[in-house]
This record gives C-alpha cells, structure tokens and sequence, in this order.
C-alpha cells in the first residue's frame, strides 16, 4: 500500500502544482508552438519516469533502436495495465499522443496534459465519434506527430491470449503512409491489476518491434493487418515470457 498511496500522492501534487504552468503553456503556445509542445513533452516523460520509479518497476526495453528517428509513427501495444500508459510514454523519442478511451476526458487535471500532449479521447459506443477520432489521429500523424493506440480496445484481464485487434486502429496507418511500431509488453499487470490496490515490485519486458511498413505487405496480410500485426506480437510476448520469467 505505500507504493500506492506514494504515487497517488506524487500525481496529485504534479497536477495541483502544474495547473499555472498549463495556463502559462496555454497562452504561449499560439506563439511558440514546437517549444511549447517539446517543454510539455520532457515535463510528462519526467513525471512518468517518478512514477515508475515509486513503483519500483525494474524496465527491461528491447529493440528501441527500431524506433525511427524524427518520423511519426503508429504505436500498436497490447494492453493488460495502466502501466501501459505510463511506461512505454518514458521510452519514446518524440511527440506523442494516445487515443484513450473518453471516460479519461473527465479527470480533472490530468485531462488538461493529456490534451497538451496531443491525446484523442476515443467514444467506443458512438460509431460516428470514433470515427471523427481515428480522422483526427491520422492528421495527428501527418502533423508530425505519433500515435499510440491499444486495438484490443480495453484492459485484457487474460495476458496469455490476447483480444482481437480492432481493424479501425490500423486507417491510421493506412492513410498516412506512417510505419506501424509493435510493442510487446510482458509482466505489465504484475505491478498493480493483479493485487489490487498493491502497487508491487516487479520486472517487466517492452520490447518495440521492427516498423511495419504497410505498402510493403503483401495483398493479404494488408487486408488482415490487424490479425498479422496481433500474431506479431503475440510470438514476441511469447518469446520473451520464456526467456525472461522461466
């Protein structure tokens, strides 16, 4: 329980502390774009960094030099844990926003960064809503900026299988010609979903595929992409569960 009332605590006061300088971010950002949205991005990654390290996560990251270098792209992750979120956010180079589920919409102070750092809040049950959001993803992207969506569409309480990819996630991809990032992550709900409300110190393994260039794939595997990006990463979750928690 102490891990978890620590990082309450630290997220409660980076929000109450932060508030003057989302208002300050607010008025500047007209004027100083890019500055503005880098400063955010350095301060959120700073904050994320805190909290794993209160939850006293060991990080093992694979493969980030597959990451390209100053190029958006459309991080596909499976999902098992908030920490999902929260580290893979510590480990990307550039700006990047996630498409997350609407109810988030309405955390008072976290909405406020969540929107600064360019997150999409998704409304599952409105078909015309979505839609309006997988639009302004791909804009997103062609703006310079990258995705990072979980197509299983919520938390999947069984790691071992994982949930069928949605394939509205992949238009994002598909109309702005970006390279799809898979990133694996193992042992995720170790850290709090399974004991709940015990924050526990665990080990974990992300690891970022090879970018997956649509227009490369053959007529097939495009057709079906959600279904061929899935199997990709369910053989790495597979590889790197039994190599690193025999």
């Amino acid at each position: 329980m102490i891990r978890f009332l620590a990082i309450i605590t630290f997220i409660f006061l980076f929000l109450v502390c932060t508030l003057p300088l989302l208002l300050v971010f607010w008025l500047l950002h007209k004027r100083f774009p890019e500055k503005i949205d880098r400063l955010s991005f350095a301060i959120v990654q700073w904050a994320l960094r805190g909290v794993t390290r209160l939850a006293g996560t060991d990080v093992t990251v694979l493969g980030k030099e597959n990451i390209p270098q100053g190029k958006p792209v459309l991080y596909i992750g499976n999902h098992t844990s908030f920490f999902d979120i929260i580290i893979p956010y510590t480990l990307v180079p550039d700006l990047t926003g996630y498409v997350s589920k609407k109810s988030m919409e309405k955390f008072p102070g976290l909405n406020f960064w969540m929107v600064r750092m360019h997150c999409l809040f998704l409304d599952r049950s409105n078909v015309k809503e979505g839609l309006k959001t997988i639009l302004s993803a791909i804009d997103k992207v062609k703006s310079g900026i990258s995705i990072f969506i979980f197509p299983e569409g919520t938390r999947n309480k069984t790691p071992e299988t994982l949930m069928e990819f949605k394939g509205g996630s992949f238009k994002i991809a598909e109309k702005s010609g970006c390279p799809i990032i898979p990133v694996t992550m193992v042992n995720m709900s170790d850290i709090f979903e399974d004991h709940l409300p015990r924050v526990k110190k665990t080990r974990v393994v992300i690891e970022f595929g090879a970018p997956i260039d649509m227009n490369a794939l053959d007529r097939e595997d495009k057709k079906h992409i959600g279904a061929y990006v899935q199997n990709v990463i369910a053989e790495t979750y597979k590889k790197n569960k039994e190599l690193y928690f025999k």
